[in-house]
């Protein structure tokens, strides 16, 4: 976690360091099992804080807290991670993203912005019970064949998050910025920068989309259909009836960390 947000709010950051590796899990179609934790500070107060945030995320989404390592040693910097474990019977993988796949965004917008960040905050004041059956929706709709890929709406923001999800078969896609749930403030721009505690991209075949619609719809989240899959290699965004490019993989690779996918079928056949 960044050291000024563990500084800052180290409750909140405890959670969301639990919450976020769950979504990480989620989106590859699994169940979230354990976490182990390693964390540093100088202030035994604010380190209880930190390790309260993870246990009660552990524990409204269900997990086993392992283990972990500390130090509170004078001087120490005020630091935390987390890391987590996860099964999965169907995985979601970004290698699955392909041309003519519907592209779906879903999120909980029954929340409200961490004060002064763009932190879209939807856990606060609801039971465990709910946060995992929203949770529960993505590997079960995968077992079902429902979805294909996914990624969850991360620190890189929607469209960030969307180039994530692209870049590992250099695949391209069209979205549409006025189909998108947005929190009732009409803030575009801080909402395409925001980090939302249950938020994701996700991949299906079209034919799919009224069950995966009506699933999500059920828990109440709200979900949209907001483009599409190509082969351009290449993200469009439209809004207001005008369309730009946003990025070109051609031109640039976003993370770098994905190969391209040519280069990937051509090590596994030599």
């Amino acid at each position: 976690m960044l050291p000024a947000f563990v500084a800052k709010a180290p409750w909140f950051a405890g959670w969301s360091a639990v919450m976020a590796n769950v979504s990480d899990i989620a989106a590859m179609g699994g169940r979230a099992t354990a976490v182990v934790n390693a964390y540093w500070h100088h202030d035994v107060d604010a380190a209880a804080e930190v390790l309260r945030g993870v246990r009660d995320a552990c524990e409204h989404y269900g997990l086993l807290l392992a283990g972990g390592h500390t130090s509170l040693a004078p001087g120490s910097p005020k630091a935390l991670a987390v890391a987590i474990t996860g099964i999965a019977r169907k995985l979601l993988s970004t290698l699955h993203v392909k041309p003519g796949q519907l592209l779906v965004t879903v999120v909980d917008l029954d929340g409200e912005w961490h004060p002064g960040t763009t932190y879209w905050k939807a856990f606060e004041h609801k039971d465990a019970a709910r946060l995992r059956r929203q949770l529960e929706l993505l590997p079960q709709l995968a077992e079902d064949g429902l979805l294909l890929a996914a990624r969850d709406i991360s620190n890189a923001g929607l469209l960030g998050s969307l180039l994530m999800l692209l870049e590992a078969t250099g695949s391209g896609a069209y979205i549409d910025l006025d189909a998108l749930p947005c929190p009732a403030d009409g803030d575009l721009e801080r909402w395409l920068l925001a980090f939302p505690s249950f938020g994701f991209l996700l991949t299906l075949d079209e034919a799919h989309w009224p069950t995966v619609h009506g699933r999500f719809a059920n828990e109440g989240l709200a979900v949209a259909a907001i483009g599409h899959i190509d082969d351009s290699g290449r993200l469009d965004v439209g809004v207001d009836g005008e369309r730009a490019e946003f990025w070109d993989f051609a031109q640039a690779p976003f993370t770098g960390l994905s190969a391209p996918i040519s280069l990937i079928h051509h090590h596994e056949v030599h």
